[in-house]
């Protein structure tokens, strides 16, 4: 096969590539810029390509000049072309602008000067298809250096940001640069006339950058996503990073972190990253950061800390995190991740104010309930105490006046002191009441300032509850009714006092649940095996379902603004976390609810003597 029929044979399986790639292209229903952008290329090279084949087949000389000069319209388009599918494929998409159609001019007058040429030969003096022989005007440099400058920068864009993306030796990078190598190449070559060539090379050349593009799409679908510039993806993440090789020269980073610590320090490429410690404030933070990046280049494995960052006018807190970057076992760098956590620890702090905060109005509310009932338990026996006083004060009186009195006798005189005595026997259980009382209160008031955990008795609890829900159980007009289902003295571990509230907390929403009605609350306590089960249970107005599912996870209240929700929030993670037991309900609206308390044992007495005694104690318990 001659010269001539390789060349014809090759463009025409140039074409009819071409053809199939634009079909390609036209088929991909959701098509992007980049889609079309490449396609008007394809339809340039084609444009191109197809009147230099129907050169090769035709003898007419004035159609042969005719297609010379009407085929620089693919020639002139084409680098622009180029230009905007670099363009596009660094910047994703571009805004269309009236600036752009400046691009269009210098194409715009080649075109002209080529269809104008034979009165003017300012494009071209002498054609030929050897590019020895061809002779160009004084415009054509123009136009060469304006093609060349589209393509070498449409071929920066191209590259650089593919490069970035896959990384310099990728596949698709690889293909890219030798697509272009080659039509640059020759190009060069023909029209500098360095060497002896067929003009026909030159759009054959072309055509190659098309092939390997065919194949980047074929096979590594290059058009199948919207390529995105890898820089400008990792400038918006919100975390700062650091890339440094193994010999500690920073590689990369982002522009967050130049951002984030411009007020700290500056940092640039191939700089050390010991150097950034310039900062008296950086430096033990970064030395740090060394003595981390030698244990994971030994380990393999990530590690994460937590820094606090103080300068004149920087306060921030980071979670720093050193991943290695290892390639088949060698080691070649790591990446230093800065998380800025500043807004997490302070909402940490906000939060944390907002709980005390709540937890104090908590503990002031059952303050004042407890120094409520005080007042009122304490009303009765000191009203009691005073008329004893009252009486006493009287007697005496009577005693000082019968001194010296010949008419009062022993007898009279026993009498008094029978008097007094039954007086004081009257005051002395006042007195051991208030005494209870006071002790039951101290201990409830030091709950709010200690931990202290011991063993107590069952009995113990309830007399406490019973002491401290008396007054409650007047004010809402109800009664408690105590249950014991137990053959044994039972004994608990932990903090009384901190449990005696918890069921204060859950009678006094017992009470509450009748809204004013008068009512009743059954406290069944039942032994089971090595735990201990309190039901509390009313038949009050029971609890709503959009509640029911938040109780223990959220501060929700059923009482509106008169509630916080603390209480029983708090309730829950006592018995869970000071007790190891456990705090559930079963609820059912308009018919009351059941809170169930379950315990571990700590000891257990069985005697025969338990149930005479709780028998007697349990029996004051029903107050009305």
């Amino acid at each position: 096969m001659s010269n001539t029929g390789f060349i014809a044979t090759l463009s025409i399986i140039i074409l009819i590539l071409l053809i199939l790639i634009a079909a390609f292209i036209y088929r991909i229903k959701n098509k992007q810029q980049i889609h079309y952008v490449f396609l008007a290329t394809i339809v340039c090279m084609f444009y191109w390509t197809l009147l230099r084949t129907i050169q090769l087949f035709s003898s007419n000389a004035a159609v042969i000049d005719a297609i010379e000069r009407f085929h620089y319209v693919g020639v002139c388009l084409l680098p622009v072309c180029l230009l905007f599918t670099g363009l596009v494929f660094a910047r994703t998409s571009l805004k269309f602008s009236p600036y752009y159609l400046l691009l269009l001019i210098v194409p715009a007058v080649s075109i002209t000067m080529s269809l104008t040429n034979e009165y003017h030969h300012l494009f071209i003096v002498k054609r030929s298809f050897i590019s020895t022989e061809f002779v160009y005007g004084p415009y054509y440099p123009v136009h060469e250096i304006y093609s060349y400058l589209c393509i070498a920068v449409g071929l920066y864009f191209l590259l650089n940001f593919s490069i970035r993306n896959s990384g310099f030796f990728s596949k698709q990078s690889v293909i890219l640069q030798i697509g272009f190598a080659i039509p640059l190449s020759v190009v060069i070559l023909s029209t500098q006339k360095i060497v002896v060539m067929s003009v026909f090379y030159e759009n054959i050349s072309f055509s190659f950058s098309i092939l390997f593009f065919a194949i980047a799409i074929f096979k590594f679908k290059f058009l199948n996503i919207v390529p995105i510039a890898l820089q400008r993806i990792v400038d918006l993440i919100s975390d700062s990073y650091l890339v440094i090789n193994k010999d500690l020269e920073i590689i990369d980073f982002n522009q967050t972190l130049v951002d984030k610590f411009q007020s700290v320090m500056t940092i640039r490429r191939q700089d050390v990253l010991t150097g950034l410690a310039a900062n008296p404030h950086l430096k033990s933070i970064f030395d740090q950061i060394v003595g981390h990046i030698g244990a994971v280049m030994k380990t393999g494995v990530t590690v994460a800390f937590e820094e606090h960052i103080i300068d004149d006018n920087f306060d921030k807190h980071f979670a720093i995190e050193i991943t290695p970057i290892f390639t088949e076992k060698n080691f070649l760098g790591s990446i230093i991740l800065f998380k800025d956590i500043s807004e997490h620890k302070r909402n940490i702090e906000i939060i944390k104010r907002n709980q005390e905060i709540l937890m104090e109005k908590e503990r002031l509310a059952s303050l004042g309930q407890m120094i409520g009932g005080i007042a009122h338990n304490l009303k009765t026996p000191i009203m009691s105490i005073s008329g004893g006083i009252e009486g006493l004060r009287d007697l005496i009186e009577e005693y000082q006046d019968s001194i010296g009195d010949s008419s009062v006798t022993q007898q009279d005189h026993r009498e008094i002191a029978r008097d007094m005595l039954g007086w004081i026997e009257k005051i002395r259980p006042h007195c051991a009441y208030m005494s209870d009382l006071i002790t039951t209160v101290k201990g409830q008031a030091a709950q709010f300032n200690t931990t202290e955990e011991m063993t107590f008795k069952l009995n113990e609890l309830i007399h406490r509850i019973e002491l401290l829900m008396k007054h409650e159980l007047k004010r809402y007009h109800c009664e408690l009714n105590i249950q014991y289902l137990s053959g044994s003295l039972i004994e608990l571990k932990g903090e009384v006092n901190s449990l005696v509230q918890i069921f204060d907390n859950l009678i006094i929403n017992a009470l509450q649940s009748y809204n004013g009605r008068k009512g009743k609350v059954d406290l069944i306590i039942e032994e089971k095996g090595d735990q201990i089960l309190f039901e509390l249970k009313d038949y009050g107005s029971g609890i709503a379902p959009s509640i029911r599912d938040k109780l223990f996870r959220e501060m929700v209240t059923t009482k509106g603004k008169l509630g916080t929700g603390l209480g029983l929030y708090m309730s829950h993670a006592t018995i869970k976390g000071k007790f190891g037991g456990r705090l559930w309900f079963d609820s059912e609206l308009g018919k009351g609810t059941s809170f169930y308390i379950q315990l571990p044992i700590f000891r257990s007495y069985p005697t025969a003597a338990v149930n005479n005694l709780l028998g007697k104690e349990v029996g004051a318990y029903a107050q009305t």
